[in-house]
């Protein structure tokens, strides 16, 4: 692939290094450290003039820190002449923060697009955005990648019983994407109804549909601190359910999620690898990872070669 630069920064240079080797590409050179008194510095080690660079970084780890390298990454790219640079941000950061849900609340999604627009990005894509019209935050083209065709195989691969389960959404926000897997499958689907008194923290939860003597399968597009699906989890035993799942795109696993999940009743709780997850796996063997790096590298490959990125959006890429 003539004139294409994929730069990894370092929030998860395994993905990045995934993508490279589906695409038949070498890693750009990049160089990025931290100066004494924790500014970020980037140095580009190669020329990028009139290149097509993409830049893989996730809203993981050290999330402020890396979405700054980011920034100065773009932008360095911009600078040295690139024709077009690509942000490829497999878990968007600060996507829970888009709307004002009460008052003098920072809409702080539509800050990071301003700050991704002013660095110099022409193009962003990202996966299972949390609400998908953070996509209006933005003026240049972003594409919504989305894990769900990945999650059809693993779910017809990995649950023999998958024609008697049950696809539950653990809030009324997940609706659509569960309807949706449901729909796929041929099968039904049920809502949980949760009440917040604040963040983090879910105080009630109410079942809505009929779980009785079926696999079901929580689905979600993120899970930071568990306290939802592990309570969603606990009100699908106790309704009758014989086993447990949870299919999440993005496994940000903050806090005491990981003792949490330990303790419930889940056979798996199975994550893409939009964030990485190697020390989540070895601290609880309930976690399993989808591997989204090749959806991810067709997507640049169709953007490099200026072709239709839809077909990914029902199907996996061979």
């Amino acid at each position: 692939m003539p004139n294409i630069v994929l730069f990894s920064g370092s929030s998860h240079h395994d993905l990045s290094q995934k993508v490279a080797d589906r695409l038949g590409l070498e890693l750009g050179k990049v160089i990025t450290k931290k100066f004494s008194n924790q500014e970020t510095c980037v140095e580009i080690g190669e020329s990028v003039r009139g290149e097509d660079v993409y830049i893989v970084q996730s809203g993981c780890g050290e999330i402020n820190d890396n979405l700054m390298e980011l920034l100065i990454m773009i932008n360095a790219c911009k600078i040295a002449s690139s024709s077009r640079v690509t942000a490829v941000i497999p878990c968007f950061p600060y996507a829970r923060q888009d709307k004002k849900d009460k008052s003098r609340a920072p809409i702080s999604a539509k800050l990071v697009a301003n700050m991704l627009s002013v660095a110099g990005a022409d193009h962003i894509i990202t996966m299972d955005l949390h609400a998908s019209q953070i996509q209006g935050f933005f003026d240049i083209a972003v594409d919504n990648l989305y894990a769900e065709p990945a999650v059809l195989q693993w779910i017809k691969e990995n649950i023999p019983e998958w024609k008697n389960c049950i696809i539950v959404s653990p809030d009324a926000g997940g609706a659509k994407r569960v309807t949706s897997i449901a729909d796929r499958l041929n099968v039904e689907f049920a809502l949980i109804h949760k009440e917040r008194k604040k963040a983090n923290e879910v105080d009630r939860m109410v079942l809505v549909g009929d779980v009785k003597d079926r696999v079901a399968i929580l689905v979600d597009d993120m899970a930071d601190t568990c306290g939802t699906i592990c309570h969603a989890a606990d009100k699908l035993i106790s309704a009758g359910a014989i086993k447990v799942y949870a299919i999440l795109t993005h496994g940000i696993f903050s806090g005491p999620a990981i003792s949490r999940i330990n303790n419930a009743p889940f056979e798996a709780v199975v994550v893409t690898n939009t964030i990485p997850q190697e020390e989540k796996m070895k601290q609880c063997p309930k976690i399993q990872v989808i591997d989204i790096s090749m959806i991810l590298a067709e997507a640049i490959r169709r953007t490099h070669n200026g072709e239709s990125v839809s077909y990914l959006f029902s199907h996996v890429p061979l």
